[in-house]
């Protein structure tokens, strides 16, 4: 009997349907129901179309426009379908669906990452995306030992983001500063400090306590930034300043985090990583991590 699927809108009760065909087959995203209805409610030019077929939540398409491109009507469109689900016109309809959306919205240029493997990579193909820059997923097993957390320079201490609750304000200059030399396909510019507090600062998995900060001169010059299920951590961000780069900042932050984490009983850790981020990628090595996955990422022009 032939399923009867419906495309619509997010709402909040689907938040759990919607994880799940988010991250199934991807058990190196870390993901939580309550942060997907969050990011719906709290990201500027963001949303959900979901496929609903049978009453269950079979398909995602989160979409949103990028609003710090340098180059006007630049979108994203990401869709997911749960594996029992996938070569049966879902993902098609999603993709069909949200593309009308961006384009109502003043979008000309549509970017998306599928995953490194041959069924979505040709999907994305057929569909008009061209294949562009490599990300790779990292895993890490945290009930195993970690590397000492390494010397610091002289001047220098450790903090947690839990110390910078009431002005996190230096803390966002490491981010936008560590922002602008992330390796990537689309210029933007800096995101607006109001905007980063709602979408990065106070996103619900986002632990503080865990979000190692390294202070120079009792400035914050480098930070690790911890997301959290409860018993899996995601490395966020892992950032330093341009003015104290190549002192190993950002592998004493990373470091100190892993241990935080693992001391709080975190069994494993991820991250995700630009394939030409030869720094990162060798400070994962060191960590242990190992690569997991892969995804690449295509665009065309609507």
């Amino acid at each position: 009997m032939p399923m009867s699927l419906t495309i619509r809108e997010f709402h909040p009760a689907d938040a759990a349907g919607a994880a799940a065909a988010y991250s199934a087959g991807r058990p190196y995203l870390v993901i939580t129901p309550e942060v997907v209805a969050w990011q719906v409610l709290h990201t500027p030019d963001y949303g959900i179309l979901v496929a609903e077929a049978d009453g269950e939540i079979v398909g995602t398409a989160r979409h949103a426009l990028v609003p710090e491109a340098a180059t006007p009507g630049e979108a994203v469109l990401n869709v997911s379908v749960l594996p029992a689900h996938r070569r049966r016109g879902v993902g098609g309809r999603l993709v069909a669906a949200g593309e009308e959306l961006l384009a109502g919205a003043g979008a000309t240029r549509i970017s998306c990452w599928a995953d490194d493997e041959p069924g979505a990579l040709a999907f994305a193909a057929a569909r008009g995306y061209t294949a562009g820059r490599q990300g790779h997923f990292s895993a890490r097993d945290l009930t195993t030992g970690l590397p000492p957390v390494p010397a610091l320079p002289a001047g220098t201490e450790l903090r947690t983001a839990a110390d910078y609750l009431d002005d996190p304000y230096p803390i966002y200059l490491v981010d936008i500063d560590g922002t602008r030399a992330e390796p990537g396909d689309l210029e933007t510019g800096d995101q607006p400090y109001e905007e980063w507090l709602a979408t990065i600062w106070r996103r619900p998995d986002l632990s503080h306590e865990l979000t190692t900060v390294v202070l120079a001169d009792g400035e914050p010059v480098a930070f690790s930034a911890a997301q959290t299920d409860g018993g899996r951590y995601w490395s966020a961000f892992t950032a330093t300043r341009e003015s104290h780069r190549g002192r190993g900042l950002a592998k004493i932050a990373k470091t100190d985090s892993l241990h935080r984490a693992r001391a709080a009983g975190l069994t494993a850790a991820y991250t995700a990583n630009d394939a030409t981020n030869a720094p990162m990628l060798a400070i994962n090595a060191w960590l242990g991590y190992h690569i997991c996955a892969g995804e690449r990422r295509h665009s065309r022009a609507l």
